[in-house]
């Protein structure tokens, strides 16, 4: 695993930290993302992996959705080919919120009405004219509770269940 990438403090005092990691199919946006966010103002661990070689997604997944788990990144980002492989394994870490999103329209309200805490991208199906997009608003978006924080909830009792 790599080290964190340096961010810089928001304006309001509150910095991200970001986990992200793909497999072989979404090496090109990790990289395109990592140096995006490492510019802004975001802290950003890299998972991996470094190079275009096949691996396997869960690996990935499961790495960003434990430092989510454990609060130690505030969010995750994955990516692979469709995007639903990496939505799959990281679903499996308890407190996870993976979801796949091909719009910036559908990254903002995951985060408003789920409160989704991983993005997972298609690397196949995703525009790059639209990754940044999708990401700062998966990013800059907050969850509006209310309504949404019941459903929210009902999922996290049904985990605690679960155990």
């Amino acid at each position: 695993m790599e080290e964190i990438l340096g961010g810089v403090d928001r304006e309001d005092g509150e910095h991200l930290k970001i986990a992200i990691g793909s497999d072989h199919n979404g090496i090109a946006f990790k990289k395109l993302l990592t140096e995006h966010l490492r510019g802004g103002e975001h802290d950003v661990f890299d998972a991996g992996p470094a190079t275009e070689d096949s691996v396997d997604y869960p690996d990935f997944a499961f790495a960003v959705a434990e430092m989510v788990s454990k609060g130690e990144a505030d969010r995750g980002i994955l990516i692979c080919g469709s995007g639903i492989g990496m939505s799959m394994a990281a679903n499996k870490v308890r407190g996870i919120r993976a979801a796949l999103c091909h719009s910036p329209e559908e990254a903002a309200l995951t985060r408003q009405h789920n409160d989704a805490n991983v993005l997972t991208l298609a690397g196949w199906q995703t525009a790059e004219g639209d990754v940044m997009k999708i990401v700062d608003n998966f990013l800059n978006s907050e969850f509006e509770g209310g309504r949404h924080g019941r459903r929210v909830d009902k999922i996290k009792a049904y985990e605690e269940e679960q155990s």
